[in-house]
């Protein structure tokens, strides 16, 4: 069978054009196309001759760059009339100084102690060991010190409370008004502490408030020194000094280098050394007439530390009958305190 093919043919015959049609690469208006031409053949770019012929001539480039230089004595675009022009036309106001309580000329030396709250700073005055150098206090403050303490001989100021801020910034501090610079005092060395009574050693104890406070405790129940180490301990600073609330000027404060061996060197002295620890086995009442007594407390959370259990004679816990068996450090010193000084 035979297939004949029926209807027109699809697609045109080779060089015919329909009616409309345009050569090829020109645009409807008769100009040509820009761009790029087939490979091998050149674009080329012509316009009518009369296209441009209407349009005047000038030496002038097309694009100028605008000006945004700004007009002399402009007032700015966003701001209120003479508000902002005020302050421009000078310097920025200086704030007056404060006549009634001027800043302190002076400058505390780094090396020197800075004293402040009242009970501290009493202690510190009425204490005959202490070379007092320099008081800042406000007016308030001055007059309760002169209460507790009487005349006050030391070279005083009269400032602002702002200023005392200044002096302690970057300290945990409520100074109430005064701060006095003094020279630091000279504690005795282990050798020198009297080989009697109660002596209280800490082991790795940082925080200032516990050791102000465990200092406190240990001038109400009659301890003879406090021992700390030169590493890992609070340094005797202002917030120390604070919390001890003026005991830092009646017990003396030791630094050894180590606990261990202070230990061993108290031991020598006829010591009885007692070890503190809520996970211990024997209580407090082990140590019950035992003079002279070397109590020894650990840092909240890791307690003593391994080398200084073995050292002790007895390590002991204070009897707690609640849920919760571990106490503050500075409250388990003074409990262990009162209840050493009832035996």
């Amino acid at each position: 069978m035979t297939y004949k093919p029926t209807g027109k043919p699809r697609g045109k015959p080779t060089g015919q054009k329909s009616a409309g049609q345009k050569p090829a690469g020109q645009k409807p208006d008769g100009r040509k196309p820009f761009g790029r031409k087939p490979f091998g053949q050149k674009a080329v770019v012509q316009a009518p001759a009369d296209q441009f012929e209407d349009r005047p001539v000038s030496d002038k480039p097309r694009f100028t760059k605008p000006d945004f230089s700004k007009p002399e004595n402009s007032r700015p675009r966003f701001s209120k009339p003479g508000f902002a022009s005020e302050f421009r036309k000078g310097p920025k106001p200086v704030p007056k100084p404060d006549r009634d309580h001027p800043k302190p000329e002076h400058t505390p030396n780094p090396g020197n102690d800075l004293i402040f709250g009242i009970h501290a700073v009493s202690a510190a005055l009425a204490n005959p060991k202490r070379r007092n150098l320099y008081l800042m206090a406000t007016e308030n403050a001055l007059a309760r010190l002169a209460e507790d303490v009487g005349e006050i001989t030391v070279k005083t100021h009269l400032t602002h409370p702002r200023h005392l801020d200044h002096l302690l910034i970057g300290q945990d501090a409520v100074h109430q008004g005064v701060i006095l610079e003094a020279a630091p005092l000279t504690q005795p060395r282990l050798d020198q502490v009297p080989r009697d009574g109660v002596i209280v050693l800490l082991d790795q104890v940082t925080d200032p408030h516990n050791v102000g406070a465990i200092l406190r405790s240990c001038a109400a129940f009659g301890v003879t020194a406090l021992v700390t180490t030169a590493r890992h301990a609070a340094t005797a600073n202002g917030t120390l000094l604070k919390s001890a609330s003026g005991a830092f000027e009646l017990v003396p404060m030791v630094t050894v280098t180590n606990l261990s061996r202070a230990l061993e060197e108290l031991r020598s002295y006829g010591f009885f050394i007692l070890g503190l620890d809520s996970d211990a086995r024997e209580p407090i009442e082990a140590a019950a007439g035992r003079r002279p007594v070397a109590l020894v407390l650990g840092a909240e959370g890791k307690g003593l530390r391994q080398l200084t259990r073995d050292t002790c004679d007895v390590v002991a816990k204070l009897g707690m009958p609640g849920a919760i068996k571990s106490l503050n450090v500075s409250v388990a010193a003074a409990i262990t305190l009162y209840a050493l000084n009832r035996t």
